[in-house]
C-alpha cells in the first residue's frame, strides 16, 4: 500500500536526518510565505473570510491571524492565513507536482505549532513532512489531474494534514487515517478563472483548514480511508487518468520536495514566468521600444494554455495575473511584472490593453515534452519595421537551477510585507533574523505583536 508507506515515512521524519539544504530551504520558504501572507492584507477574499472567522469562530485563541494580529482557534487561523498568502500570486511552487506548498502547509503548521507550543525544530520538521506529502501526492495525480483540478486545493489538503499530524506526534496509523480524512475533503476546480471569481483563495483556505482538522480529528480516534490515494474509489481513480503510485514512495528520504521548490520572481501565475523572463531578456538585450512592437508570440507547454487560455479580457487585478497578454504587456512597457505593477489603473491603461491583444500563445511540442520537469518558453517578437527577435528560457528565475539569492528573498519579503502595511520594516527585520535562527526557538509563539 503506497499510502501506508508514505504515512509511515511522514511520521519518521525527524530534524536530525534532514540535510542542511532542506533546513535552509524551509527557512527561505517560510520567510517567502510570510511576505505573501502579509501582502494579502485588506484583499476582498481575505476580509470576507476573516469576517466569517470572527462570526463563526472564537474571539480569541492560541493561533494568530497574520494580517490582523488577532488570535483565534487553529482552524480559523489556518483558514485566513492560507487565503491571504495566495492573493498576490507570489507564493512558492513545486514544478513536478504543480503545487503551491507554502500557502497550505505553513498556515496549518503555524497554527498547530502555536497551539501545541512546538519548538522551532519541530515546526521546521513538520513543514518538510507537509511539503513531502503534498509534492508526492501532486506528482502521483499527474498532468491529467491539473487540467481540471487546482492541485493546491487537492493535494494541498493532504500536505496540510501531514504537517499538522506531525506536530501532533501522530502514530503511523493515525497519519494514515489523517491522510484519508484529508483526501476525502480534497477539492478545487479551475472553472473560477473564467469568471475572475475568488475561489482560488477558498481552495487554499479550505485545504489548510481541512487538513488541520483531519489531523485533530484523528488524534481523537476519527478514522479515514486507508487507501485514499490508490484505492479503487480513491483520489487517483476519481481525479486522474494517469495516476502513478510509485511516485508516492520512490526516493523517500533521499529526494526532498522542499529542496526542489521554486520561489516566484514575478507577481503573476507561475505559468507566465518563463515567457516573462524570455521577453524581458529580449527587451533588455535589444533596447526595444514597446510602442513599435507588432506582435508577441509565446511558445509554451499545454498546461500553460489550459490555465492561462481562458483569461483573455481580465476584469480584476487577480484575473490579470492569469492573462499572458497582460503580463507580457507589463513586461514590455514597464520592464517588470511586480506586485506594484498590477493595479486598477493598469487594468484600464489603453496602451497595455492594446499590446495585450497582440500577444498570442501556442503550444511548442518540444517545450511541452519537457514539462513539468522544465517550465520553459520561447518568445518571438515581431516589430512594426519587420525585425524579429527570439529568446528561449528553460529555467525561469527562482527555480532550483536559477535561485533567488538570500538578499533577493529578504528584499522580496520586505516589499510584500510593507505593500499593504502588513508589517513595518522594523518588524520584518526582526522577524527575518528570527527565521534564520529558527531551529534555536524553544517554543513557537506570536510572530507579530498586536499593533
Amino acid at each position: 500500500m503506497s499510502t501506508q508507506k508514505l504515512a509511515a515515512f511522514l511520521v519518521r521524519v525527524n530534524f536530525s536526518q534532514l540535510p542542511e539544504e532542506a533546513v535552509l530551504r524551509t527557512k527561505e520558504c517560510f520567510l517567502d510565505w510570510i511576505g505573501s501572507a502579509l501582502a494579502g492584507k485588506d484583499a476582498k477574499p481575505v476580509t470576507i473570510l476573516e469576517e466569517f472567522a470572527q462570526a463563526m469562530g472564537p474571539k480569541s485563541g492560541t493561533s494568530e491571524i497574520l494580517v490582523s494580529r488577532r488570535r483565534t482557534s487553529p482552524f480559523f487561523a489556518a483558514l485566513v492565513n492560507a487565503a491571504s498568502s495566495h492573493v498576490v500570486e507570489q507564493d512558492d511552487l513545486h514544478n513536478l507536482s504543480v503545487l503551491h506548498p507554502a500557502t497550505v502547509v505553513f498556515p496549518a503548521a503555524l497554527a498547530a505549532a502555536q497551539d501545541t507550543g512546538a519548538s522551532g525544530r519541530d515546526f521546521l520538521t513538520a513543514v518538510v513532512a507537509g511539503y513531502e506529502a503534498g509534492v508526492r501526492v501532486g506528482e502521483f495525480l499527474g498532468r491529467s489531474h491539473y487540467k481540471v483540478f487546482h492541485t493546491t486545493g487537492t493535494a494541498g489538503t493532504l500536505a496540510a494534514a501531514a504537517a499538522a499530524a506531525h506536530l501532533l506526534k501522530s502514530s503511523p496509523d493515525a497519519m494514515l487515517h489523517t491522510l484519508g480524512s484529508a483526501g476525502t475533503q480534497a477539492a478545487g476546480l479551475w472553472e473560477f478563472l473564467r469568471d475572475g471569481a475568488d475561489s482560488k483563495q477558498l481552495h487554499t483556505a479550505k485545504a489548510a483548514a481541512n487538513g488541520l482538522m483531519s489531523a485533530y480529528l484523528c488524534r481523537r480516534g476519527f478514522t479515514g480511508a486507508k487507501k485514499i490515494l490508490e484505492g479503487d474509489q480513491g483520489m487517483g481513480a476519481g481525479m486522474s487518468s494517469d495516476p502513478d503510485p510509485e511516485k508516492l514512495v520512490k526516493g523517500l528520504g533521499v529526494r526532498w520536495g522542499i529542496c526542489d521548490t521554486s520561489l516566484k520572481f514575478h507577481a503573476s501565475c507561475r505559468h507566465t514566468h518563463p515567457s516573462a523572463d524570455a521577453l524581458l531578456l529580449i527587451m533588455e538585450k535589444n533596447r526595444i521600444d514597446p510602442t513599435q512592437i507588432e506582435k508577441i508570440n509565446a511558445r509554451v507547454y499545454q498546461a500553460a494554455v489550459d490555465v492561462l487560455g481562458p483569461v483573455t479580457d481580465p476584469q480584476t487585478i487577480h484575473q490579470s495575473k492569469f492573462c499572458i497578454g497582460f503580463v507580457l504587456a507589463l513586461i514590455a512597457q514597464k520592464g517588470s511584472a511586480a506586485i506594484s505593477d498590477f493595479t486598477e489603473a493598469a487594468l484600464r491603461d489603453a496602451g497595455l490593453r492594446s499590446l495585450s491583444k497582440r500577444v498570442h500563445m501556442t503550444v511548442d511540442p518540444a517545450i511541452d515534452a519537457a514539462y513539468p520537469q522544465r517550465w520553459g518558453a520561447r518568445v518571438e517578437l515581431e516589430m512594426k519595421d519587420g525585425r524579429h527577435f527570439s529568446e528561449h528560457i528553460e529555467i525561469p528565475k527562482g527555480d532550483p537551477g536559477n535561485r533567488l539569492s538570500r538578499q533577493e528573498i529578504e528584499d522580496k519579503a520586505m516589499r510584500l510585507a510593507t505593500y499593504r502595511n502588513g508589517a513595518t520594516e522594523k518588524e520584518m527585520r526582526e522577524l527575518i533574523e528570527r527565521i534564520w535562527q529558527m531551529e534555536e526557538i524553544p517554543r513557537m509563539e506570536t510572530l507579530l505583536r498586536p499593533g
